[in-house]
């Protein structure tokens, strides 16, 4: 069920803002240009502030982080991507398998085939570039999640899922579930930037072609600040969970290689760094990028992770700085 589950109470005070179609209507404009803004909400936050920041950079406008008249009319040539879009549930959303309860111990998750989405409702969720609770916010009423229904959706739908033929096809899949444009910049080097949270991408001119909100780093393990490259990609990758690399590793816990999923520690695809131990990866809780800690690699949803590792190749450089 859409609905199923979430309470319809009256809001607390501290409860979020209702969605502003406003804001979500420059939230999938940036996501579509490759501006990730995170996930779409329909609500101001730092990540819509970093997301303006880059396109405005890359227009040479005004690094101001807000829509104001210059940066809303640079926007609105791409007005015709609406900010949601109706239709029917994509047969792929109904597959499986779904591993509910996700056992939290990587013991018991190494047992499992896959970690796969819980539901669904997260699997569209992914797919549309938001929460489950977006979805249930948009769609009012808890209506079965079934084959042919219809439910109104951010508009994260690709211009194209022509996929280069030399990816594997399990590759190909996940870049189409996850609503990934087949056309993206090619990058010449990358730049993550602590002080922003935000990955750059940068052409052989040095110009800003697209950004993702990014997790990186914490007090324990913090992001090694230099320039490094990138290996290569690893895609929808299993994971060997060491417990001496995780300072907050249970005692107890010993090595497991984890099955791949989107709901694994890497998420969907790992970008391998020259930097030992150390990549750039999807998570399986988008809703944090940005607001929380890694064990000092860098993370970004699902969807920003994959769109980048289509950009990038063995030998691009990356700089970590400040």
């Amino acid at each position: 069920m859409l609905g199923a589950g979430i309470s319809q109470a009256q809001p607390r005070v501290d409860a979020k803002p209702p969605i502003d179609f406003s804001i979500l209507h420059a939230q999938v404009i940036l996501d579509h240009l490759g501006f990730s803004p995170g996930i779409l909400d329909g609500r101001e936050g730092q990540s819509l502030v970093a997301a303006l920041k880059g396109f405005q950079e890359a227009r040479g406008l005004k690094r101001s982080g807000t829509l104001d008249a210059p940066t809303l009319s640079a926007l609105r040539q791409y007005r015709d991507w609406r900010p949601v879009k109706r239709m029917a549930v994509p047969l792929e959303a109904l597959e499986g398998p779904f591993i509910n309860p996700m056992p939290k111990d990587p013991a018991e998750q190494a047992k499992l085939s896959t970690l796969g989405y819980t539901r669904p409702l997260e699997k569209l969720a992914e797919m549309f570039h938001t929460t489950p609770e977006v979805l249930v916010e948009l769609n009012p009423g808890g209506a079965a999640i079934a084959s042919g229904a219809e439910f109104v959706f951010p508009n994260a739908i690709p211009v194209s899922r022509d996929y280069a033929a030399d990816l594997k096809p399990e590759w190909r899949k996940t870049l189409a579930e996850l609503n990934v444009d087949a056309t993206q910049p090619e990058a010449d080097h990358i730049v993550v930037d602590k002080s922003d949270k935000v990955l750059r991408v940068l052409d052989k001119n040095d110009k800003l072609v697209a950004q993702f909100s990014a997790t990186m780093g914490s007090q324990h393990d913090p992001l090694p600040i230099g320039t490094w490259k990138i290996n290569g990609a690893d895609t929808n990758p299993k994971f060997h969970f060491n417990p001496d690399l995780f300072w907050d590793a249970k005692p107890g816990d010993e090595k497991a290689m984890l099955p791949p999923g989107p709901n694994g520690p890497v998420g969907v695809v790992w970008l391998d760094l020259s930097k030992e131990h150390y990549g750039i990866h999807g998570t399986p809780e988008p809703q944090t990028i940005g607001r929380s800690e890694s064990h000092g690699c860098i993370r970004l949803t699902n969807w920003d992770a994959a769109r980048l590792a289509l950009m990038v190749k063995p030998g691009t450089k990356a700089v970590f700085q400040e």
